[in-house]
């Protein structure tokens, strides 16, 4: 239950971590101090590329892939470390000799811009199902606070996170996301400890998951049948599969490769040795906020129902053993566990710390899927129909005929917003039963298979790949993982999606010089 102390350790985090944000905000000078944060040292590197990449999917929804599947949850994380280790270690210097400033320019300089405007539609895929997932991830800590339904507790998400895109910029990510690491750090540190204190360490943790599965109802529902399964489920680093588990791993860490949230932190970087530092630092550091919400989630699977479960129980006769809480919906193990389970002061702090978080990834999200429809969709469509017409009339007419709309998008730009927040809250109500992290596998797994080939042959191998089959490899791919996806085909989605683009890729590659 929220307190007073929860409330003010809110209140003074969030304003803590905005004041950051702004006041960084003021030491941008130009655009293009705004968007590669101008001269980062590695902290500063580190900070942006965590304080975007640790969000929503990464704690809650590491919570709730572990309230189910246990020390499996663990990929999402370890994907993302392996994905910014090899962003600095392999990317980092080709990318800053490239001269561009976004990943898609390079696509476009090698292959051609209508390359770079079917990278971009496709890219706007994968970042809308991104934006669900952090609007779960905002609803799910809503719901926990204030008791409200999921639909309410999606729109007033929308609405915080509308706000929070007015805090932009990555020097302003850089400078919060390294107050956001710290915070983080302490409070995933104080749950990770508080839940080996509690739950007897990790074999205390397996017997009360044990104990919950003990009535016949709960373990039914979940498909469990001894406790060999409940060991070979929460105990196993495959617990879903090999080829699901690792696939999904593969999703985050090429996802990471092929955004360019990322490859802005180490464009950001004042030299390549820092930019590979800061990468380094941040595989380091996130797989210990993943360890720590994992063992969270077990933690609250062993000591709670699901308002499903309870309903479950009470329909077959039984009740709740004493002891045992009841959940909404495992999205809320990690919110629910820090307000009932961690000091009110720590627990105060924690849910500023990841209120920020969420809403910050979210907006940058939001606001970048706003600028691809606004200069790469609508803009680009609009302008292509009057130079059509104008040239009808002749050149002097094209001034005339292109609306102000076009040349003038800021409302553009904001109506995107509105329209993608409001479009995101209603999908992701239908989707509300699936995994956060699963979202999040699906959507880095198709920014993966839409650029990862294209720009990597344009970094290492220029002029060796025919530009005719870049767009077909982009779209036939990205058809065939969500296919894959829809029809629950085995293994991966990313799978397929990769192994397409990369076979219509490679068959004329000896023939273009």
């Amino acid at each position: 239950m929220m307190t007073t102390v929860h409330i003010i350790g809110i209140l003074l985090t969030v304003g803590l971590l905005l004041t950051v944000s702004v006041f960084s905000g003021r030491k941008v000078k130009d655009a293009k101090s705004f968007t590669t944060g101008g001269r980062s040292g590695s902290w500063m590197v580190c900070g942006a590329i965590l304080g975007t990449l640790v969000g929503g999917q990464s704690t809650i929804g590491t919570a709730q892939l572990a309230f189910s599947f246990g020390i499996s949850a663990w990929w999402f994380t370890i994907g993302a470390a392996l994905g910014a280790l090899v962003l600095a270690l392999v990317y980092a210097r080709p990318l800053r000799n490239s001269g561009c400033t976004t990943l898609l320019e390079i696509v476009s300089r090698q292959y051609g811009r209508r390359a770079e405007t079917v990278g971009s539609i496709l890219f706007l895929i994968g970042i809308f199902i991104s934006i669900m997932s952090q609007v779960l991830s905002s609803s799910a800590m809503v719901t926990s606070l204030f008791r409200i339904p999921l639909t309410w507790s999606a729109v007033i998400s929308a609405v915080l996170i509308m706000f929070f895109v007015l805090f932009g910029g990555i020097r302003s990510a850089g400078a919060g996301g390294i107050i956001k690491l710290l915070l983080l750090y302490v409070t995933s540190l104080a749950a990770g400890a508080m839940v080996l204190h509690l739950g007897h360490g990790f074999r205390g943790i397996m017997s009360s998951i044990e104990a919950i599965y003990a009535d016949p109802v709960v373990a039914d529902l979940n498909g469990i049948t001894d406790a060999e399964s409940i060991h070979r489920r929460y105990g196993n680093i495959v617990a879903r599969g090999p080829l699901k588990d690792i696939g999904g791993c593969l999703s985050l860490m090429l996802g990471v490769i092929t955004t360019q949230t990322y490859a802005q932190g180490i464009w950001s970087a004042a030299t390549t040795r820092k930019a590979r530092r800061g990468g380094v630092y941040c595989a380091c550091l996130i797989p210990i906020i993943g360890a720590a919400c994992v063992m969270v989630g077990m933690y609250m699977r062993g000591h709670y129902v699901t308002a499903s479960e309870l309903a479950a129980l009470q329909a077959a006769g039984g009740s709740l053993p004493e002891g045992i809480g009841v959940l909404d919906s495992s999205l809320q193990a990690f919110p629910d566990f820090v307000l009932n389970h961690l000091p009110a002061w720590i627990g105060g702090i924690a849910l500023g710390a990841m209120l920020v978080n969420i809403m910050g990834c979210a907006s940058g999200l939001t606001l970048g899927a706003a600028t691809i429809l606004v200069r790469d969709v609508y803009s680009n469509l609009r302008a292509l129909r009057h130079r059509r017409r104008a040239a009808k009339l002749g050149l002097d007419a094209i001034g005339a005929l292109v609306p102000q709309s076009v040349r003038h998008p800021l409302m553009q730009t904001r109506l995107s917003i509105v329209g993608l927040l409001g479009l995101a809250v209603v999908v992701s109500l239908s989707f509300k039963g699936t995994f956060i992290n699963d979202l999040g596998f699906l959507s880095l797994g198709l920014r993966a298979v839409a650029l990862l080939f294209p720009l990597s042959f344009a970094l290492f191998l220029p002029g060796r790949i025919n530009p005719r089959r870049v767009v077909p490899a982009m779209i036939t791919g990205t058809a065939v993982m969500l296919l894959a996806k829809f029809l629950s085909l085995p293994g991966d989605p990313i799978y397929y999606g990769l192994g397409l683009s990369a076979l219509i890729l490679l068959v004329g590659y000896q023939h273009c010089k």
